[in-house]
């Protein structure tokens, strides 16, 4: 099979990546609200209504976190990419640039399976892009320079696995169990902790 065309170093590629990935985490905030002109009472229950909008950001800030990290650990020794590369990692950003979406399902209408749904269908394909990229560019040596995959990108890997995995599951459950299948979404972070807790030991 030919090699595809190489069209350039990574450079640009990352900068828009960083650039989407800021965009993103920057529009989650903007649900995170309290109104002006509020007596003592009704401050009090605004502030109580922004709980929600507070946990919805926490997660999609440490989805979108993990995955920035993800992107840059499949890239570590790319020296050039190609147009299947560029494709990719754009889908990717389209994904990472819509998750402000899902999120203000979650935090406004959380109490709703759909919602759900919604979230973890987009978390997985997100995911699933990201395994594809990072598959790709393992194939592809002449894009690293001959350069074999590091340690790094292969946990980056089996982390981007059990992401996927984990909101994928999500998604029958929601369906049978209802919004408390949102706890699954705990497990990625504590596999993440752990393996990088084990690392620095």
């Amino acid at each position: 099979m030919r090699n595809p065309t190489p069209e350039g170093g990574p450079e640009r590629l990352i900068a828009l990546a960083d650039g989407v990935f800021a965009i993103a985490i920057t529009l989650l905030v903007l649900d995170v609200s309290v109104p002006r002109g509020l007596d003592s009472g009704e401050f009090h229950r605004a502030l109580g209504d922004v709980l929600p909008n507070l946990g919805a950001y926490a997660i999609s800030l440490a989805v979108l976190a993990g995955f920035w990290r993800d992107h840059r650990a499949i890239f570590r020794t790319v020296r050039q990419v190609d147009g299947q590369v560029i494709s990719l990692t754009v889908l990717g950003l389209g994904l990472a640039a819509l998750l402000p979406f899902p999120t203000a399902l979650v935090s406004e209408y959380g109490d709703q399976r759909v919602s759900v749904v919604v979230y973890a269908a987009a978390v997985a394909s997100l995911g699933a892009v990201h395994l594809a990229l990072a598959a790709l560019v393992a194939r592809r040596p002449w894009l690293r320079g001959g350069a074999a995959p590091v340690r790094d990108e292969r946990l980056s890997a089996i982390d981007l696995g059990a992401t996927v995995v984990v909101f994928l599951v999500t998604i029958p459950l929601a369906l049978v169990m209802g919004p408390g299948a949102m706890w699954w979404w705990l497990v990625p972070v504590k596999v993440w902790l752990g393996r990088r807790a084990d690392a620095a030991r």
